[in-house]
Formats: structure tokens, C-alpha cells, sequence
């Protein structure tokens, strides 16, 4: 077995902006003294600090604050949310990583208002992430959204015509592109190394218990039901529907192919080079071993063909396994010549018939001065605005979430599903071409021209 050596090739081709930044969490003077160097971001969407089996760890929207937190002359001024109980935890943060108590906001529109904010970073429901990104654009804002970048196909063909029609950073938030060994795989991959690609699989699993059988009962106190339902259907208050569980519903997820297992499809588009949308898709799955409120799939297998005949397929199961992988998340790259795995934090590629890697790379191999930190490559884009040259801009999330929108369209219909890249439309199915989109609840409406 042999290390790959990183000096034979790629060195100088991933972007010197995506090297890491390191700086103190908080020390006085970090912010300049004057208030138009700085960038100040909105965290939207807050999660608490959670019990784990290895000890308190902290979800999505404070990591969020903490990775802006150490970047020089970014701060984070403004917080938002529709449950009043989260804002302690963020604050807290806030006050601690910056020493500044941030403002804190229900209506998210409010806060759009604010001339102040440059930057909003969104960590809200899926179903969020179209109205919420396209609102930023129009206010001048630059944004980061978190995955999948939209609920349906159509809303995240409109989230690229906002970024492009008010000329704003839209930041996709798959993170597997901001990993040094992960991109040097994907070179590697890229130099015909390891031969010409053929088909593709990725497996996700993440063991998922019941969500159990809930009752409808009263919105409790300090939580806006209508501003977290905003368009999607008027529900009465349940806790399945709410707080992480929103993830299994339709009006407000996408299932786990969207939660998770976008983080390797994006990963397999990227390293197939695949610009453009298969032209057909076939998912079948279903709810099993759980009798629940669930909706979205706990088993599913999807497979897609693309016009040059590469086959993808993607596994998700929710349930007790075995690896058939080096890792319960990974993705396998196969060619006619051997075959590359990667996981989120590197890879190993294989040749011929051999058993051991011919190269292999992982983030435990890189230096931390070496890797690239997304947070600071998102905000020197901000600062620099060379749009086209982000590697995770808007029009890539919106390319990687159209394969788990693809996959569940066709779980839903329960068929085979041909598709026209180009027009973003099904071929010949009115059935299928009615989950493009969605009915968006008064006020909450997607406007017909961005």
C-alpha cells in the first residue's frame, strides 16, 4: 500500500483561496475599527445544545455562528428564528465568540430590512430555502443555504435566476467540496489515472429510530407555527412535524436521499463531471420495519441513466447494517481500468485487480493549514466577487438537489420517470411534471418573475 504523492499531481490546481484561516475565537480589536471592512451576517434557523452519546455538541445553526467566529473581521450581528427558546444558546454563542449581543429576530422579512447585514446564512427547513434565499437576493444580500438548496426542482431553477439577476454570492451548503483530500481524489479521478468512468453507487446509511405515532396538540408558547409552516400547507401543531422530524414530512423535507445522501450524489455528479440532469430515474423504496408518522422513505434505491449511458445508484437505509463500503456514507467511482472510493473525508483508488489502494489520501494526512475552510471562502468571495470561480455556488446545489427531487418524484408516482435536461420537464407525464412544484400558501408566495 502506498500513500498517494500529492506533489506527482494537483498541488497547484485546487484554488489557494480555499486555504484554511485560523485566528483566536475572540480577542479585542479582531474587528476593524471600521465598520465598512467588516461583513456581518444573520444566522437563520438556531438549534439548541444537545445531549449525544460523547457529550454536549451543538447542531447546525450554532456551528453556523462558530465557523464565522474565526474568520478576521466577520461577525455575526443578527440572529433569527420562530421558537423564542432557541434564541438563549445563539446569543450566548454570539456574546461569547464576538462579545456583542446580537439582535434577534421572529419575522425573518424584518431582518432583511436591516442595511447593516451583508451575508445571510440559512438554516431552516427545506422548505424554507427557495422563498428565504430569493427574498436575500432581491435585498442585496449574499447568502449560504444550507442542502438541499430547494424543496422542489422549479424553486431551485429560480434561486439561480435570482443570484445571477442581483449579481449575489449564493453559497450551496455541500460540505464534501470543502475537503483538500476529497478534492485531490477527485483530480486524480479527473487526470484518467484510474480510467474512464462507467457507473457510479453511493450508499447512506444512517440509523434512524421511530418516530413513534403523535397526536395533533396546542402550538406551544414561543413558537410561531404560521411563520414555520410559512408556504407550505396550514397544519395544526405536531411535534412530528416539527424540530428535526419536519425532515420526514413532504410539505417540508425531502427524506433522507435529501438530507443526506446529496452530500454523495453531489460528490458523484462532481466527480463524473456531469453538467447537466439525467434523462431518466427509477426509485423504489418504502417505510419499513416502523409503523409511524413518517412519510418519506426509510428504505429507498434510485438509479439513474444519463445520455452517454452512465449509470448512477444511491442506497438509503434507515436501518441496522452491515458496511458494504469502508464507512456507512460513501461513494464508489468505477472505470475500466479500477475503482475509487471516497467518503466526506477522502479517498482510496484502486487499480486492476489489486486489493490494496494505489492511492489514498485522508484529512487525517493534511496538514490543518492545508485544508480548505469553506466559511473563509465564502466570505472572500463575498469580499472579492468572482462569482464564477466559487466552487460551491448556487448553480451546482441547484444541479446536485434536482437527483434526490428526481428520485422521490419517482418513489411518489411509482414508476420509471424519462426526463428532458434542458427543459427541467418530465417527457410525456403530467403525473410526474405536477411534483415540479408546489402550491405556495398566501402570504408565503413564490413570486412568478424574480
Amino acid at each position: 500500500m502506498k500513500k498517494m504523492k500529492r506533489k506527482d499531481f494537483l498541488k497547484t490546481t485546487v484554488k489557494a483561496g480555499g486555504a484554511a484561516f485560523t485566528a483566536p475565537l475572540f480577542i479585542p480589536n479582531f474587528l476593524s475599527e471600521k465598520p465598512s471592512d467588516r461583513v456581518n451576517v444573520a444566522v437563520i434557523g438556531l438549534t439548541d445544545r444537545r445531549p449525544s452519546e460523547r457529550g454536549i455538541r451543538r447542531g447546525r445553526g450554532l456551528r453556523h455562528i462558530e465557523g464565522y467566529s474565526q474568520l478576521e473581521n466577520v461577525r455575526v450581528t443578527a440572529v433569527c428564528d420562530v421558537v423564542e427558546r432557541l434564541f438563549q444558546p445563539a446569543v450566548d454563542l454570539v456574546e461569547e465568540r464576538y462579545g456583542i449581543t446580537p439582535d434577534t429576530y421572529v419575522d425573518y422579512r424584518e431582518l432583511l430590512e436591516d442595511d447593516e447585514i451583508d451575508v445571510v446564512s440559512l438554516v431552516t427547513p427545506n422548505h424554507w430555502h427557495a422563498l428565504q434565499t430569493i427574498w436575500a437576493c432581491q435585498a442585496g444580500k449574499d447568502v449560504y443555504v444550507e442542502k438541499p438548496v430547494s424543496h422542489n426542482i422549479s424553486e431551485g431553477r429560480k434561486m439561480v435566476e435570482a443570484a445571477e439577476k442581483y449579481d449575489r454570492v449564493v453559497l450551496a451548503g455541500m460540505t464534501y467540496r470543502f475537503t483538500r483530500a476529497v478534492n485531490e481524489g477527485i483530480e486524480l479521478l479527473h487526470s484518467g489515472k484510474i480510467g474512464t468512468p462507467y457507473m457510479a453507487r453511493a450508499n447512506s446509511y444512517s440509523l434512524r429510530p421511530s418516530i413513534g405515532r403523535i397526536e395533533d396538540s396546542e402550538i406551544p408558547e414561543g413558537v410561531d407555527w404560521d411563520r414555520f409552516l410559512g408556504p407550505a400547507p396550514w397544519r395544526p401543531f405536531n411535534k412530528n412535524r416539527f424540530i428535526y422530524n419536519w425532515h420526514w414530512m413532504w410539505d417540508t423535507g425531502n427524506g433522507d436521499i435529501g438530507n443526506l445522501g446529496i452530500y454523495e450524489l453531489d460528490l458523484i455528479r462532481w466527480a463524473l463531471k456531469r453538467e447537466h440532469h439525467p434523462v431518466s430515474v427509477h426509485a423504489t423504496g418504502g417505510v419499513y420495519v416502523h409503523d409511524d408518522d413518517r412519510e418519506t422513505p426509510n428504505i429507498m434505491n434510485a438509479t439513474y441513466e444519463y445520455e452517454d449511458d452512465v449509470l448512477v445508484q444511491i442506497e438509503i437505509r434507515n436501518h441496522y447494517t452491515n458496511l458494504e463500503g469502508s464507512n456507512i456514507r460513501c461513494s464508489m467511482i468505477y472505470t475500466d481500468e479500477g475503482w475509487v472510493e471516497f467518503t466526506g473525508t477522502g479517498y482510496r483508488a484502486f487499480v486492476g485487480r489489486s486489493r490494496e489502494p494505489e492511492y489514498e489520501l485522508s484529512s487525517s494526512d493534511i496538514d490543518e493549514t492545508e485544508e480548505i475552510n469553506g466559511w473563509q471562502e465564502f466570505i472572500d468571495t463575498v469580499r472579492n466577487r468572482e462569482i464564477d470561480q466559487f466552487r460551491n455556488n448556487i448553480i451546482e446545489g441547484h444541479k446536485s438537489a434536482v437527483l434526490p427531487h428526481l428520485a422521490n418524484i419517482s418513489y411518489r408516482t411509482g414508476k420509471k420517470l424519462y426526463f428532458d435536461p434542458e427543459s427541467e420537464r418530465f417527457i410525456n407525464d403530467s403525473e410526474a411534471d405536477g411534483y415540479l412544484n408546489r402550491e405556495y400558501r398566501a402570504p408565503y408566495l413564490m413570486p412568478d418573475r424574480i
